[in-house]
């Protein structure tokens, strides 16, 4: 039901992008994040949530992914090693703003390439 209510919000972001609020944002954002959390805490890695809208993942090595929301640009961010990427809301998923490649697979893609740990979405 929750992931029903953000993929209608999202449809909405995309349909107005210049008219949706903060609110309906944060909702979409929120939810997506909540997923992440619920994936990292199955597969068991080490994360933590040091503000609302951030989640850090620790690995055994002591780098680090950080995935945060940005209201201002209306976009959730990833920063890896490997580089910083931008995920905007597009039909009921986020997806980069350069390559176009979808918020989870990317995620997993990086999960796995920095902590040597597979994780499904």
């Amino acid at each position: 039901m929750r992931e029903m209510l953000a993929r209608d919000i999202m449809t909405q972001i995309e349909s107005n992008p210049g008219g949706h609020s903060e609110a309906e944002f944060i909702q979409a954002a929120g939810t997506t994040l909540a997923r992440i959390e619920q994936v990292l805490e199955d597969a068991d890695l080490d994360f933590e949530t040091p503000a609302d809208g951030i989640i850090e993942v620790e690995f055994d090595d002591g780098s680090k992914i950080i995935i945060n929301r940005h209201g201002v640009a209306r976009e959730i961010w990833v920063a890896a090693r490997s580089g910083g990427f931008h995920f905007k809301p597009q039909d009921a998923g986020w997806f980069d703003t350069k390559s176009g490649e979808p918020l989870y697979d990317k995620l997993a893609a990086l999960i796995a390439a920095q902590g040597g740990v597979m994780v499904r979405f």
